[in-house]
């Protein structure tokens, strides 16, 4: 069997929770540490039905403290913010995505008090949105060059906030408006310009009222772990939020995948391995059946955990 006729299904590697072993959340959150970096995040932190600190996952407020106390703590970014409303990533999953990209290029240590010489690569984020999550840890994380594009002017001027607010991400994450909502990779790779991946976290409802309807059932699974009979007021609140091409677009996942496969045909030899989370797995297998026949060379199968989560995330290459 030919490479480009072969799927390869790489399983996540055992740890904590299934996340990646050099994943810095694989123990869980240390909420006593968290506070001293984040003291802003103390309301929210209360013990839980078992004893154990936690907060209320349901309440948007306290989840993007949660994350602004992570990236401080642990990756060394301040002034952390974003807009009501938009999309709040988890981010021990982001960390797995970009952990698990880095494999691509073989075993590539972890940044350590951001010091590194992994910084060769480079790397597009398609829809990088308000947060900004996958170049920041990249280049937090390996030291890695990024760009992020997204089809939202208030989106990116969030994060040109953000890395305002960090030197250190001055001249590593660079932003670019994509003007065509129909496009994905035109307009925003360059000629004679070359990346070596690129990440999306693609909208995966269909419609508003689809995104919704999950959203619902995302909150009543929440009061059922807590134990309540239904939601309670916070919890009415979308916990991770999410705007219209965050969550949603016409023909939902499948259908983006399958614009993003075929444009990046177009552009396969300026960009080494492309790469896309997908949420729902009846996507997979004709994602990689397009992949196949547009002729890419590799295709991967790339398996991430965290408790009973599962996700995908798929890698081709034309190279």
């Amino acid at each position: 069997m030919s490479s480009s006729q072969r799927s390869d299904r790489h399983q996540a590697k055992p740890g904590g929770k299934g996340l990646h072993p050099k994943n810095l959340h694989k123990q869980g959150y240390d909420f006593t540490s968290l506070i001293k970096s984040h003291p802003a995040l103390t309301p929210y932190v209360k013990a839980n039905a078992y004893g154990n600190l936690s907060i209320e996952f349901a309440d948007p407020k306290a989840v993007k403290l949660l994350n602004a106390a992570l990236l401080k703590h642990y990756y060394g970014i301040v002034g952390w913010d974003i807009p009501e409303g938009a999309l709040c990533p988890p981010i021990p999953g982001r960390a797995d995505y970009i952990h698990h990209v880095a494999e691509l290029f073989g075993e590539l240590e972890p940044f350590a008090n951001q010091a590194s010489t992994q910084t060769g690569i480079t790397l597009l984020d398609i829809g990088t949105g308000a947060n900004g999550i996958y170049p920041i840890l990249a280049c937090q994380m390996y030291g890695w060059h990024c760009v992020g594009s997204d089809i939202s002017a208030q989106s990116l001027e969030n994060v040109a906030r953000i890395i305002a607010n960090n030197p250190i991400l001055k001249d590593r994450f660079t932003l670019r408006m994509q003007s065509d909502r129909h496009k994905i990779f035109d307009g925003i790779i360059r000629e004679g310009e070359f990346f070596d991946v690129s990440v999306c976290n693609p909208p995966f409802h269909a419609s508003q009222d689809e995104a919704l309807k999950s959203s619902q059932l995302k909150l009543k699974n929440l009061a059922r772990n807590r134990g309540e009979t239904k939601p309670g007021a916070a919890s009415q609140a979308l916990n991770f939020g999410g705007q219209e091409a965050e969550l949603w677009c016409k023909g939902g996942e499948q259908m983006f995948l399958k614009k993003m496969i075929k444009e990046s045909q177009l552009f396969a030899v300026q960009c080494r391995w492309f790469t896309s989370l997908v949420s729902k797995a009846e996507n997979v297998k004709p994602s990689t059946k397009l992949m196949r026949k547009l002729g890419a060379t590799e295709v991967r199968e790339i398996e991430m955990r965290q408790g009973q989560k599962v996700t995908r995330i798929l890698a081709w290459s034309f190279a």
